[in-house]
């Protein structure tokens, strides 16, 4: 069963987030997918630019993406998250829907930091985000 979403951000499909077809270009939905997690950490109280002043660097360790269905010009949706940490790894379920609730892309992120260029434990982002775990 899925867990239920603690982050939601809405966003509409930009004219040039479109191919000759008129729907999104695949590489676009990582885009919004990475926007919903910089937002996310802000929401936490822990913005990209405090974690720079700190030395910290959240970078993507891997992703699987799913993609159901697609958004076009001008749609309005969705994207949503939740997140476990499994030792020094966080791993983020994302998925987007249009207003509709039908599911356009389901992802996992795998996030690991480095503080100074080197891996850490993670500690750091978990004190941020304690009250999600």
């Amino acid at each position: 069963m899925e867990k239920e979403a603690i982050f939601e951000l809405r966003m509409k499909v930009r004219d040039y987030e479109v191919d000759s077809e008129g729907i999104v270009n695949n590489a676009c939905y990582l885009n919004y997918l990475e926007h919903t997690r910089h937002e996310f950490c802000d929401s936490a109280g822990l913005s990209f630019r405090d974690m720079r002043s700190r030395g910290m660097a959240p970078v993507v360790r891997h992703i699987s993406i799913n993609y159901l269905s697609s958004l076009g010009l001008g749609t309005e949706f969705r994207s949503l998250l939740t997140f476990t940490r499994k030792g020094a790894r966080f791993i983020f379920h994302q998925w987007i829907t249009d207003n509709d609730g039908r599911r356009i892309v389901d992802a996992e992120v795998t996030i690991v930091n480095l503080i100074d260029g080197k891996l850490t434990r993670g500690d750091e982002l978990a004190e941020a985000f304690a009250r999600y775990l």
